[in-house]
């Protein structure tokens, strides 16, 4: 069985886009200039925008965030947003998901100007991906298609089977999947919690993505011997025997199926440090004007 690592993985992107950078910098072109925006005082976003400030630092980026308070109103927020539209030296930016209540993500994330749109969450972009345009693909599911190339997973022709159809994961990766490429050129069944039989599919996958938001739903029964295992979730349970009172896990139950797979991803250190490693390249694509000019 071969373990995922997707920490080393996203340290080797960091790696290659600080050498470009490196000499971007020397001809004289400009950083790229990466922003996040966070609404709130959510400790889950706080910790994963502080590590995306890092890591953007670390590749040799110019990084700035934007922290508003949770009173901040939708038409505030929504001027920041204009501002970093229009601001030439950003590159491409964020704005951190989950929002207040009383803000309306959807019309958040469509006031993003396409180009700057480093998260792929803006309609444009998903059309762009859904047609197999350049666009900027959604950082999780970028990540996931990374490591399967990276490992030279073979997944021409095989059955792939994704658990979970969130916008964010589960209906970017299938789209993907199937799509002609390499990775891609996959038979795709994408299934949900209302399917029928879910666990007889995805016995039958060669490559089985899990983003269906449930610790340790993915069991031994469900996984075919030798099949490919992506574990996207990421879930904190209390673990009393720890020193601090909880432990990480995914949504495989990774001891028992870790013995059928012929690889599989950890959790943490699998998909999760992908995600930011894609985000920094969106933004180096962003920076050199690759998708849209």
């Amino acid at each position: 069985m071969i373990l995922i690592d997707g920490k080393q993985t996203a340290e080797d992107i960091r790696l290659e886009i600080a050498r470009e950078v490196a000499s971007m910098i020397d001809k004289g072109i400009k950083a790229p200039h990466l922003a996040a925006v966070i609404v709130g005082e959510d400790p889950a976003s706080q910790t994963y925008v502080a590590s995306k400030e890092k890591q953007a630092k670390a590749a040799g980026f110019t990084s700035t965030v934007y922290r508003l308070p949770a009173a901040t109103t939708e038409q505030e927020l929504l001027g920041v947003i204009d501002f970093l539209n229009d601001d030439p030296d950003v590159d491409g930016y964020i704005v951190q998901l989950p929002l207040p209540g009383h803000i309306n993500s959807n019309t958040v994330l469509q006031a993003v100007a396409p180009e700057k749109d480093v998260d792929g969450f803006h309609p444009v972009n998903v059309g762009r991906m859904a047609l197999g345009l350049p666009c900027y693909v959604p950082a999780t599911p970028h990540g996931i298609m990374e490591l399967l190339r990276r490992y030279q997973v073979e997944t021409t022709g095989k059955k792939c089977v994704v658990l979970g159809r969130s916008h964010i994961v589960g209906s970017p990766v299938s789209i993907l999947m199937s799509q002609k490429g390499t990775p891609g050129d996959a038979t795709v069944t994408l299934c949900h919690s209302k399917t029928a039989g879910l666990a007889q599919i995805a016995a039958e996958a060669d490559i089985l993505i899990a983003a269906i938001g449930k610790p340790g739903f993915v069991t031994a029964d469900m996984v075919k011997e030798g099949a490919v295992v992506i574990d996207v979730g990421i879930h904190r349970i209390e673990a009393p025997d720890t020193k601090s009172g909880f432990r990480l896990v995914g949504d495989v139950d990774f001891e028992a199926v870790a013995k059928k797979a012929s690889m599989i991803t950890p959790v943490p250190g699998g998909v999760g440090p992908m995600t930011i490693a894609s985000l920094l390249q969106n933004t180096l694509k962003a920076a050199k004007k690759e998708i849209y000019g």
